[in-house]
């Protein structure tokens, strides 16, 4: 008996260690992602993104860069796909947009926490080809700041950009994509009822502000 007591004593020991390293890891996920993507030039906001005008508030200040022209000779494909890393819905709402270099143009990406407990999220960016995203300034986009959603929770996220007319013409197609990530630490863990109550309607977030 005394030798099954210290196994299982064992047992849950390491349990509590590997707990204790998962939620450590989740926490931490974000930053040691975006330090990779940084080190490997992908998945991150480009530094002309950063030198826009607006991009440090998402939803104010959204206009064109002074002394852009619009290349109506060029029209660019711009793909949009969404990727959530956990149990929630995130997508794009409409797949595709042709776009001429210079023009601001508009996307939304909808998401849903469906969840039964409160969470906190950030998006990481991605481009293909890689060359695509110097060239990409987000004016608006969520993926600036985390954001907390409520459980059964929609939102409805813009995404305002300008393809600068500097990009090469060998490209004609750009692919955005967006990871989910929880930001590990900032909510509560799941209850064990079930929410009675789930909030109704899509509010969007940023638009018109």
């Amino acid at each position: 008996m005394g030798m099954l007591r210290t196994e299982n004593a064992k047992m849950v020991g390491k349990l509590a260690v590997i707990s204790v390293g998962m939620f450590a890891f989740g926490y931490v996920l974000i930053p040691i992602y975006k330090h990779i993507c940084e080190l490997t030039g992908i998945n991150i906001l480009s530094l002309s993104e950063r030198q826009v005008p607006g991009n440090g508030v998402a939803g104010r200040d959204v206009k064109v860069p002074a002394n852009t022209q619009v290349d109506k000779s060029r029209t660019i494909t711009v793909e949009f796909d969404a990727n959530a890393r956990g149990p929630w819905d995130f997508k794009p709402a409409q797949r595709s947009l042709q776009v001429h270099p210079g023009e601001l143009a508009t996307v939304m990406y909808e998401f849903q926490n469906v969840q039964n407990r409160r969470m906190a999220a950030q998006a990481i960016p991605s481009y293909a080809p890689r060359q695509a995203a110097a060239h990409f300034n987000k004016l608006e986009c969520f993926c600036f700041n985390q954001y907390v959603l409520e459980p059964g929770e929609k939102k409805q996220w813009p995404v305002a950009f300008v393809i600068d007319p500097r990009l090469s013409k060998d490209v004609t197609t750009i692919t955005l994509s967006y990871t989910f990530f929880e930001v590990g630490g900032k909510t509560p863990p799941a209850p064990t009822e079930p929410t009675a109550a789930l909030p109704a309607g899509v509010v969007p977030q940023g638009a018109g502000s």
